[in-house]
């Protein structure tokens, strides 16, 4: 098996995901997954599909993430883990789409709009 590379996206943030077989190597941006994400429950997100289709010491994973903040980087790259493992074995999609990992979250922050200092928020009302 050659190397399978994917795509996840959540909200801003980018990861593109690229799987081969080793010995369960997770490395984000050049770092460990521990270094890139100190908290525990976002290291606990990435690593959620590869436990869900019980792969964990099987393949080594290297993301390169882009943009957003952090929990949006960590479901990116759950989602990018998760259609990388559907490529490599069609029988691990029925447990991963049951997890909900292979729906893309599609809420993006809405725009700021001229004369108002947010998205809804509008100044306050002086009637004289």
């Amino acid at each position: 098996m050659e190397v399978i590379n994917t795509v996840g996206r959540r909200k801003a943030a980018v990861a593109r995901v690229y799987v081969k077989p080793g010995k369960g190597d997770i490395t984000i941006n050049r770092k460990s997954l521990e270094t890139y994400f100190p908290l525990e429950i976002l290291q606990f997100q990435v690593r959620q599909p590869l436990m869900a289709t019980g792969t964990v010491g099987s393949y080594d994973v290297t993301i390169n993430l882009d943009g957003g903040g952090i929990k949006g980087q960590a479901e990116a790259a759950r989602m990018g883990i998760a259609r990388a493992l559907c490529e490599v074995d069609a029988e691990h999609r029925s447990a991963l789409k049951k997890a909900g990992f292979l729906t893309r979250d599609s809420r993006e922050v809405e725009r700021k709009k001229p004369g108002q200092p947010g998205a809804r928020r509008k100044f306050q009302f002086s009637k004289r």
